[in-house]
């Protein structure tokens, strides 16, 4: 096996580590108090195509393989997970789904524009008592012949007052089960579309999250993605994808909080020498070091296999359950080695120890990769 990149994949890495660096570094902690949506930084995401980065270059995409689009994500995770899960959202779950499964009308109309950051994307799955369960949908899209009407509501959906575009999951004949769930693109301003009020959240809180309300929505019947009753199967591949980008995050935030600790390690004094030449520091730097390499290789494996047209579920599942579990753990320690001031928001280490919980959360808590994962191994 070679581990190493090639030289588009360094470029690329180093392009987002810079970006990161002078564009999203600026004003970070600052957007984080104030709940303020990054819309100067997204713009320029989009610009320099970091929002549809896996999209074919004749929808305006970049083209690129999964593995550049892991290297991204970490690099602008590290700096600002607030960012990235815009760009996870827009890249792993609607660029994808919409180019995937979706009609050349949809892709032309829809894709474009996503793809180049000119308008930004949301995901409608979760529900106030579905969670992230897909079969357990209480929004319904009853059919009408040549469009369908949609009600209820989807809460915790990123980028729900910013996205312009919205893949809503909902159930078109209860008695079918699985196979009555469809998918349908609705477009911010349609009639009976509403906004609920913005979450305010422990982490990422630079992120745009709101609860929508769909009553007797009037959505016309090519805005359904895939054929009758495709909205399940569209769910779940979707959510296989979208759990390598949530991995990546989960690896950009530890490996940004790990940066920080081992500098602040190697600069801050006490008993006559540099914290990090104290054994109990440096065994918690090895731990931390060791661990994100282990993420690291698991989120490379599961692009690989998507890249390779491979089944990335159990391998997707693996990378995001042990990436997000893993980033928990860093940042918690990166906050004990700069002490007190681990504690305060100017060292940055208290944002990412907030923001690398929900890691563990969207995209299917871990209990749920546990399900995946364990009915893979034990379906022989």
């Amino acid at each position: 096996m070679d581990f190493n990149l090639t030289e588009e994949h360094i470029m690329i890495r180093d392009a987002a580590r810079e970006f990161a660096k002078t564009e999203l570094l600026p004003g970070v902690i600052e957007r984080d108090d104030k709940q303020e949506f990054p819309k100067e930084q997204i713009k320029k995401m989009g610009e320099l195509g970091f929002l549809g980065m896996m999209v074919d270059p004749k929808y305006g995409g970049g083209g690129m393989d999964t593995i550049s689009y892991v290297l991204a994500m970490e690099e602008i995770s590290k700096v600002d997970a607030s960012c990235s899960v815009v760009m996870s959202v827009n890249n792993s779950l609607v660029c994808w789904g919409i180019e995937t499964y979706g009609t050349e009308e949809q892709k032309q109309k829809y894709l474009t524009k996503l793809a180049t950051g000119e308008i930004i994307g949301a995901f409608c799955l979760s529900e106030p008592e579905a969670g992230s369960d897909a079969t357990s949908q209480k929004t319904t899209a009853i059919d009408q012949g040549d469009h369908y009407i949609l009600n209820g509501t989807k809460n915790w959906i990123t980028n729900g007052s910013t996205a312009s575009v919205y893949l809503v999951i909902a159930q078109t004949d209860v008695e079918k089960g699985h196979k009555g769930i469809n998918v349908l693109i609705v477009e911010k301003g349609m009639p009976g579309f509403e906004l609920g009020p913005k979450e305010n959240k422990l982490g990422i809180r630079g992120s745009d999250t709101h609860s929508l309300m769909f009553t007797n929505v009037k959505v016309p019947k090519e805005n359904r993605i895939g054929e009758d009753g495709f909205g399940f199967k569209f769910a779940m591949k979707t959510l296989a994808g979208g759990r390598i980008g949530i991995a990546s995050q989960a690896l950009g935030i530890a490996s940004g909080a790990y940066e920080l600790a081992l500098q602040y390690s190697k600069e801050r004094k006490a008993f006559g020498k540099e914290i990090s030449r104290h054994q109990a520091i440096a065994f918690k730097l090895a731990d931390m070091a060791t661990e994100i390499e282990a993420a690291r290789h698991l989120c490379m494996k599961a692009a690989w296999d998507k890249d390779q047209h491979a089944n990335y579920d159990l391998s997707g599942a693996m990378a995001k359950l042990y990436a997000a579990d893993m980033a928990m753990r860093v940042t918690v320690e990166a906050v004990q080695i700069h002490g007190g001031y681990g504690f305060v928001k100017e060292y940055h280490v208290e944002r990412m120890m907030r923001d690398a919980k929900i890691t563990q959360i969207y995209e299917g808590t871990s209990e749920i990769q546990k399900i995946v994962i364990s009915r893979s191994v034990l379906k022989d």
